[in-house]
């Protein structure tokens, strides 16, 4: 769902036959993500931040604690948090295994969630583009890395699900955004820092 000013997505990953949930990204308006919590019956786990910007984490502690919900962000993030994760590791609800990808670049603690079939990108990957790398935080060069050598090295029917609104699509599966992303098409560091 889109929430605030910003063009902003939240999402919530569900596991159907458990009914447990992660909220990803609450950084606004928390009435549209409880009323769906609250219809469906849903048990939310874990409250997750994709990186540190306001946008994307100024709820979470109010969600966290309204469901009873671990906190998370990159174990390097200075949100606070009460799970701190690393690449690699995972966060399980009910049967289904979510993996943490670490695809620094907009900021340093920026992550990705990985089900299997959908890439939760933040603003790692948007539709279209990639998000800014002149914040503080921010490198190109890692950025260059986390989309070359992690997003594209994932199955190219991955369906991609940013972080905002900004694309001429809300997702979009991999094999399409890597033939039509400028970012993703750059075959080099240095046409990449031309493209940006």
């Amino acid at each position: 769902m889109k929430v605030g000013d910003q063009q902003n997505f939240v999402y919530l990953l569900v596991d159907e036959p458990s009914a447990e949930a992660i909220v990803i990204d609450s950084g606004w308006e928390v009435d549209p993500i409880v009323t769906v919590v609250r219809d469906e019956k849903l048990d939310v786990r874990y409250a997750v931040a994709t990186h540190h910007h306001s946008d994307h984490s100024a709820s979470l502690w109010q969600l966290g604690r309204m469901f009873d919900a671990k906190v998370v962000a990159h174990s390097s993030s200075p949100i606070p948090h009460d799970l701190g994760v690393d690449d690699g590791d995972t966060l399980k609800i009910g049967k289904q295994q979510v993996r943490i990808l670490h695809t620094p670049g907009h900021t340093g603690d920026s992550i990705c969630l990985y089900d299997g079939k959908h890439l939760f990108t933040g603003d790692t990957l948007l539709i279209g583009t990639c998000g800014r790398t002149d914040l503080v935080g921010g490198s190109p060069r890692q950025m260059f890395r986390s989309l070359h050598s992690v997003i594209l090295s994932l199955p190219p029917q991955t369906i991609i699900y940013p972080g905002h609104d900004y694309g001429e699509v809300p997702f979009r599966e991999l094999s399409v955004e890597a033939r039509v992303n400028p970012v993703l098409l750059a075959k080099s560091y240095g046409e990449f820092r031309r493209i940006l």
